[in-house]
């Protein structure tokens, strides 16, 4: 069902089962997925997927060009997975030359009111991104991430999966998987326990993650630490999961309990 007060692109691509209502605008080069709801005043544009399921609300803007004065009018895209919930005034924006030409959201995300997806970032699944949070460009969100808001988030910062950021937290350097990252430039906070649990993960496992995060972090000096490690740690897949992301090619530096 579409409004007859939207405008619509001819050549749009949009599923029968799509809701769209009042004055909407989509450009040619949107493709609108399965039982899509889209609420009135949305500016879809772009060559821009949506997938099934996907609520999106009034007054975002989706696919429309990058904000990167390197930007220069190439053709980029911007793939947007199934069921996330985009809520009013969200910004996401399609990816540029010079950062591989996509950005690219997976499922099941929550983008609360004035959040801002940047070009070129990579957003994983069942992400939670508070109120007035922007993420810079290039930016990397792994699964279920939580977010608190008004934070922000540093362009090519990573943030691991599970990771925890407090509202109002500058990101400006790389937050290890289950982490829990606070303050005015982030600083490690520890590991998120209260998500880990959530997802039910072994009490054992949790244990000795706590464990091999004291030994990672004993020093400043992350490579040392890494290399002293227990290596009945490294048979933790989350521990695994620490040590991979850390030694991971990267922009910017590792977040520790040291920048308090």
């Amino acid at each position: 069902m579409i409004h007859k007060s939207s405008i619509i692109s001819e050549d749009a691509k949009i599923s029968d089962s799509a809701e769209i209502g009042p004055y909407v605008l989509i450009g040619p080069n949107v493709k609108i997925g399965n039982n899509v709801i889209i609420h009135s005043h949305v500016n879809i544009s772009g060559d821009t997927i949506i997938g099934d399921g996907c609520k999106i609300f009034p007054f975002a803007s989706i696919g429309n060009a990058p904000q990167d004065l390197k930007y220069s009018g190439e053709k980029t895209n911007l793939v947007i997975g199934k069921n996330n919930t985009i809520r009013e005034y969200v910004t996401i924006n399609p990816g540029t030359e010079g950062g591989g030409g996509s950005t690219i959201i997976g499922s099941n995300c929550l983008f609360m009111i004035s959040s801002h997806i940047a070009h070129d970032c990579k957003i994983g699944n069942n992400v939670v991104i508070a109120n007035n949070v922007p993420i810079g460009g290039h930016g990397v969100i792994e699964d279920d991430v939580i977010i608190g808001g008004n934070a922000a988030v540093h362009q090519f910062t990573r943030v691991g999966k599970m990771a925890m950021i407090g509202g109002m937290t500058g990101v400006t350097t790389d937050v290890i998987p289950y982490g829990l990252s606070l303050g005015n430039r982030n600083y490690l906070d520890g590991i998120n326990l209260i998500g880990l649990r959530r997802k039910n993960i072994p009490n054992k496992d949790i244990l000795e993650l706590s464990s091999a995060y004291k030994e990672i972090f004993k020093t400043s000096n992350l490579n040392e630490n890494l290399n002293k490690l227990n290596g009945e740690f490294k048979e933790n897949n989350l521990v695994n999961d620490i040590i991979e992301f850390i030694n991971k090619d990267k922009k910017r530096p590792i977040c520790t309990p040291f920048a308090k």
